[in-house]
């Protein structure tokens, strides 16, 4: 879900540079290369929509359903392992699938150290976002995790200084995620 306007933005270097990637993959010619190509399109389209969703979801609620992020995970691995496996790149599949697991043992670790500071639902977001993320490289794994954390901490920054928050207060940290995510994913591999 892109809007143009209001708390949701399509970020245009994310889609180009997922465009990147569909084009090396048609460009390989062949029905194979195509439907590898439309695969990775449907992915990214899968992203945009539940990233709209959950961003304002838990903005709003801070909470990130389980309704919304197991089929977006299933989707998204279905989607990118058909992609990766049509286009004979198994080792990006498993890329992907390391990239969620290390992400979500990452934010499992902090959800065990810190449980107030960071959710369940964060720590299964982490897992739907690293594979995407795993998908591209390991390095958009870490960027994307530094700059979830730096915009979080900028934007509660601002909003303790405003004195719309308190040291109390929590924030939701699931929009930074999807944000350093999406980021990160706009960065060419």
């Amino acid at each position: 879900m892109c809007r143009s306007s209001g708390t949701v933005r399509c970020d245009a270097r994310m889609v180009w540079a997922m465009a990147q990637l569909i084009v090396q993959w048609i460009s390989g010619a062949g029905a194979r290369s195509l439907i590898a190509g439309i695969l990775l399109m449907l992915s990214l389209a899968l992203y945009l929509y539940n990233a709209g969703r959950l961003g304002i979801i838990d903005a709003r609620s801070h909470l990130l359903p389980n309704r919304i992020l197991a089929p977006w995970f299933v989707g998204a691995l279905v989607l990118l392992a058909a992609g990766a496996l049509l286009a004979g790149e198994p080792r990006t599949l498993l890329r992907a699938v390391l990239g969620s697991v290390i992400l979500f043992a990452a934010y499992l670790l902090l959800h065990l150290v810190a449980p107030s500071g960071m959710g369940l639902g964060d720590v299964k977001l982490a897992a739907v976002l690293g594979l995407y993320l795993g998908f591209v490289s390991y390095v958009h794994l870490l960027w994307a995790t530094v700059l979830a954390f730096v915009i979080g901490a900028l934007w509660t920054a601002v909003l303790l200084i405003a004195r719309r928050l308190t040291l109390r207060s929590s924030v939701a940290f699931g929009p930074f995620m999807l944000i350093g995510a999406a980021t990160a994913l706009a960065i060419p591999a």
